[in-house]
C-alpha cells in the first residue's frame, strides 16, 4: 500500500488501453461530444488511461469516465481537449 492507503500495483501503460471501441454510440460521441471510447484493463484507474492516452496519441485529455459492462468488460470514455479533434483520432485508429 502507498502512504494514502491506495493499492500500489499499478498496470502499465502499454497493458491499459486493449482495444478502441467503434459501435455507433462511440462514433455519435466522437461526433458530437469530442469522446473516444476503448476497451480497458479491469484492474486499470481513472489516471493512468488518462496517462496512456496522452502517451500513445500525444493528445490532451481532460476527463476519463470508467464504466464495467455487465459482461464484465471494462471501457473507458476518455474527453479530449478541444484542439483535438476526436474524428481526427479516429481516422488513425481506423475507426472512420
Amino acid at each position: 500500500m502507498d502512504d494514502k492507503g491506495g493499492k500500489t500495483d499499478n498496470v502499465s501503460t502499454i497493458n491499459v488501453i486493449k482495444r478502441p471501441i467503434s459501435t455507433e454510440k462511440a462514433v455519435r460521441l466522437m461526433e458530437s461530444e469530442n469522446k473516444l471510447v476503448f476497451a480497458v484493463s479491469r484492474k486499470a484507474r481513472r489516471a493512468e488511461v488518462k496517462k496512456a492516452v496522452e502517451e500513445m496519441f500525444k493528445i490532451k485529455v481532460v476527463k476519463v469516465n470508467i464504466v464495467v459492462t455487465p459482461r464484465g468488460e471494462k471501457r473507458a470514455f476518455v474527453k479530449l481537449s478541444p484542439d483535438t479533434p476526436a474524428l481526427d483520432v479516429g481516422t488513425k485508429l481506423g475507426m472512420m
